[in-house]
């Protein structure tokens, strides 16, 4: 990350909001929809900027679920486990993305391409059970049907050419 870039970007997104009530959630929420989580780097220069503890900055980081410290995988995969998906077998679903891509819910891929989420409830229910791969929803979705949908996006990433490799 270049710094002076980086440090361009602080001071113009913590300028908008420097000496206002409730200014750093709303500073690591422009940092957030700008580079789709919160790279350590800018953690830094926001506590420069705003001379905060950097430990406050992780502090609601770490409270609040929506911010992310790592990078977003280029596909989110999200798992619904509203009761009704649930009870029709989305944890099933979940373990299957789990050993198809080798992470756990709410970790990225190596490679960058598939992050894993768990979602309280898309409004799907009628539905169930569902998940979406960055908006896309698949309805009454089989555990055999996970490697088809991975292998589908890979294939699109990669130009075509194969997809991404379920462990053994």
């Amino acid at each position: 990350m270049d710094a002076a870039q980086l440090e361009k970007d602080v001071s113009e997104i913590a300028g908008d909001w420097k000496n206002k009530e409730g200014n750093l959630i709303m500073i690591l929420h422009r940092i957030q929809s700008k580079y789709g989580y919160v790279p350590r780097e800018v953690s830094l220069e926001i506590s420069k900027h705003l001379d905060i503890p950097l430990a406050r900055i992780y502090e609601v980081i770490t409270f609040y679920n929506y911010f992310k410290l790592e990078p977003p995988g280029k596909c989110t995969i999200s798992v619904c486990m509203g009761t009704a998906c649930y009870l029709k077998g989305a944890p099933t679903l979940l373990n299957e993305l789990e050993r198809v891509l080798g992470i756990t819910e709410g970790q990225t891929t190596k490679d960058g391409m598939f992050r894993v989420e768990v979602v309280r409830c898309l409004g799907c229910c009628g539905l169930a059970p569902v998940l979406t791969v960055d908006g896309k929803i698949y309805q009454g979705v089989k555990k055999n049907e996970i490697g088809e949908i991975i292998s589908k996006y890979a294939a699109e990433e990669n130009g075509g050419n194969g997809g991404h490799k379920e462990k053994p």
